[in-house]
C-alpha cells in the first residue's frame, strides 16, 4: 500500500491558522499602539492642567463640614463654581451658603444620582467634563483617605483632569468606615471604569442649582441637618 503523504507547508488548514495568528498580532500591535499613544497624551494633557489654577470645587458627600468649608471657600473664590454630589438635604446646604457666601448661590449645583463614593465620580465627572474642566480641588475627610484619593486620582487622570486633595477634619464619630477590601473593590472598578469611560458617558437628571432650591416647600414638609452645622431644622 502506498502511504499518502501531507505536506504540512502546503496544508490548507495550516495556511489558514497562520494567516489567522498574523492577524491576532498586528491587531494586538495596534491596539498596543493606540493605547501608548493615549497615554502619552493623556500623560502631557495632565501635566499642562497641573500648572493651570482650579476651575472647579468637587464636593463628596457624607459630612456637613466639607459643605460649610467649599461654601467658605466659594466666598473667597467666587469665580469658581462647584459641584457638590450626593450632600446633605437641599436646604442644609442653602442654609450654609447663605450663612457663608450668600451672593454664591448661582454658582453651586447640586448632584443627587451617586449613592457612593464610586457614584459620585462616576456621576460627577461627566458634569465636570461638560463644564469643561482641567484642574479639580475636591474636598473630602480623612475617614475616606486614602481610597476616595486613589478614586479620584483613576477618574480625574482618565479624563485629562488634574485634581487636588482637600481635606476637611471631622467633628464627632464619622459615619464611613473604610476597609482594604472596600478600598480593594472599589480602586478594581474604578480602574475598570477607566478603561470604559471612552464609550461610557452616564449623566444625571438629578441635578439642582443651589439658587433653585424652594425653601418655602421645604419648610412646609420639614427638614434636618446634621448638628454640627448649627442649622437647625424645620418638621
Amino acid at each position: 500500500m502506498k502511504r499518502k503523504v501531507t505536506n504540512s507547508r502546503f496544508n490548507p488548514k495550516t495556511i489558514l491558522s497562520g494567516k489567522k495568528w498574523q492577524f491576532l498580532q498586528r491587531l494586538v500591535f495596534g491596539l498596543c499602539l493606540i493605547l501608548a499613544t493615549l497615554l502619552v497624551f493623556n500623560t502631557i494633557t495632565l501635566i499642562s492642567a497641573s500648572s493651570k489654577p482650579v476651575d472647579a470645587f468637587f464636593v463628596l458627600g457624607g459630612s456637613i463640614r466639607r459643605e460649610i468649608y467649599v461654601a467658605k471657600l466659594a466666598k473667597k473664590y467666587p469665580q469658581i463654581p462647584v459641584l457638590i454630589s450626593r450632600g446633605s438635604q437641599d436646604p442644609c446646604i442653602w442654609l450654609i451658603f447663605q450663612q457663608e457666601a450668600a451672593d454664591q448661590i448661582q454658582n453651586v449645583w447640586l448632584e443627587k444620582c451617586a449613592d457612593s463614593t464610586f457614584g459620585n465620580f462616576y456621576y460627577g465627572i461627566p458634569i465636570l467634563r461638560h463644564w469643561k474642566v482641567h484642574k479639580v480641588k475636591m474636598i473630602t475627610s480623612p475617614t475616606h483617605l486614602p481610597r476616595a484619593k486613589w478614586m479620584a486620582q483613576i477618574f480625574f487622570g482618565a479624563q485629562g483632569i488634574w485634581v487636588e486633595t482637600e481635606v476637611v477634619q471631622e467633628q464627632g464619630v464619622p459615619g464611613n468606615q473604610e476597609s482594604w477590601v472596600k478600598t480593594g473593590l472599589d480602586i478594581t472598578r474604578s480602574l475598570l471604569w477607566a478603561g470604559l469611560s471612552p464609550i461610557i458617558q452616564p449623566q444625571c437628571f438629578s441635578v439642582t442649582q443651589l439658587a433653585e432650591v424652594k425653601m418655602d416647600v421645604w419648610q412646609r414638609q420639614g427638614f434636618k441637618c446634621e448638628r454640627q452645622g448649627n442649622l437647625g431644622g424645620r418638621g
